[in-house]
């Protein structure tokens, strides 16, 4: 497949030319993604019929942006680093209006269907996105926000890049929708983002919180890269009802939801296709989200990161005899035991113990993370060339079992993108059971 020609790269600013001595200092949740990739998402579009001058397009659309940029200020800074005469290190957002990235690229003669048709994603499409293999804490001299608009033969694709360190799934696509309401032509965002972060440490501890120099300093990724392959599976509205049905049933019980029961189907079969020793012990990690489970709950315009990590660990004999039922009821009690006494214990053990997670930590073998949400408002992207095509995540934060969840097109359905091994993924694909519940 053809390789990118990059056309541009240039700095964003937001539209104000005052340079603010303004600070955020970073929250224990924040601080928690320091040694992990930035979030990578992108949306393909149809090329419009009208397009005919390109340079228009891309003026447009950095105007927007720093439109946009006016109320998401601190994604125009940069991560500063603060270092303590006691060996510790603190960071905060310096919004000094430094820039975001933007870059403008073509794909020549790639077409959407060399990105939608094959079983597996193409390797080109992690081109799409920039900054590519930073980590978050290495803002310091990177952007917090980086765009790429992609143009292919029939369509456009529009990547975004943005500091974990920063920004949580939430936030960032609050950032993506704003773009594209102002993008075509509205004068304010519907949702004015929230910048003030210390609400949640309810007044527990000053600012800043400080890191041991020696975590920043001697980290090193420690994971060797697998051979990784990528693919996108397809769940509607009813499989995952009939899905979700099972579980209850054989659980006797009504709380189970429609994700923990699809997660329950995922887990079981990557378990069964990566032969896994029966009585070892695997995880499934999820991410809490903590905007309505804090009191007072925090507003879902909050812009930074407002979650936890929720670990379920089961045998793997069990995972695989027990049932749908059993597997997706253990996944129910850890997301139900998030309420407001767990919540603020968890908060305030992050705030004693605030090591950042390692790509190691994230990333162990046999198990499976979980990133995104299929309740994001990825459909709603709408920069006036219609509603998006499809949603793709770029490189980061990927390793054997990273499981990235999307809405899908239609109302009520799921994708969830495997990034596993390709013998594993080879095995789903052969999977009757699995299979059974996937929409090609």
């Amino acid at each position: 497949m053809a390789n990118i020609r990059l056309l541009s790269t240039s700095m964003v600013q937001a539209t104000t030319d005052k340079v603010t001595d303004e600070r955020i200092e970073l929250t224990q949740c924040d601080l928690k993604l320091l040694l992990v990739d930035a979030i990578q998402k992108g949306l393909l579009f149809l090329k419009p019929k009208s397009l005919e001058d390109q340079n228009s397009l891309i003026q447009h659309l950095k105007t927007s942006l720093s439109r946009t940029l006016d109320c998401f200020n601190p994604l125009a800074g940069r991560l500063a680093a603060v270092e303590h005469d006691d060996n510790t290190v603190s960071f905060f957002i310096d919004c000094n209006n430094a820039g975001a990235q933007f870059v403008h690229a073509a794909a020549d003669g790639v077409t959407m269907a060399d990105i939608l048709q094959p079983v597996y994603v193409p390797p080109i499409l992690h081109s799409f996105f920039p900054l590519n293999g930073f980590l978050n804490y290495e803002a310091v001299s990177k952007p917090l926000l980086a765009v790429q608009v992609t143009e292919l033969v029939d369509g456009i694709f529009v990547g975004c890049t943005m500091n974990h360190s920063a920004v949580d799934g939430t936030s960032f696509w609050n950032f993506f929708n704003s773009w594209s309401e102002i993008h075509r032509g509205l004068d304010h965002v519907s949702k004015t983002p929230v910048l003030e972060r210390w609400s949640l440490l309810n007044g527990s501890i000053s600012p800043p919180i400080r890191l041991p120099l020696s975590i920043i300093k001697n980290n090193s990724d420690s994971i060797i890269p697998s051979p990784l392959q990528e693919r996108v599976f397809h769940f509607t509205k009813g499989k995952i009802a009939m899905l979700k049905a099972k579980a209850n049933a054989e659980a006797a019980t009504t709380s189970i939801s429609s994700l923990q029961s699809l997660l329950a189907h995922i887990w079981r079969a990557t378990t069964r296709a990566r032969l896994v020793e029966h009585d070892k012990e695997v995880d499934l990690r999820i991410f809490i989200g903590l905007r309505a489970r804090l009191q007072p709950p925090l507003p879902q315009s909050y812009c930074g990161n407002a979650i936890v990590s929720g670990i379920v660990t089961l045998r793997t004999r069990d995972i695989l005899e027990q049932g749908l039922g059993f597997v997706a009821l253990e996944i129910n009690k850890v997301v139900s035991s998030y309420t407001k006494n767990k919540v603020t214990d968890a908060l305030a053990s992050l705030l004693k113990n605030p090591s950042p997670f390692t790509k190691a930590d994230v990333g162990r073998i046999h198990s499976l993370g979980i990133s995104s949400s299929p309740r994001h408002n990825v459909y709603g992207t709408d920069f006036g060339w219609g509603r998006p095509v499809a949603v793709r995540s770029g490189p980061g934060n990927k390793f054997d079992g990273k499981l990235t969840l999307f809405p899908g097109l239609e109302e009520g359905s799921m994708d969830v993108e495997f990034s596993v091994l390709p013998e594993t993924l080879k095995a789903l694909g052969n999977d009757l059971e699995f299979m059974d519940a996937v929409t090609i």
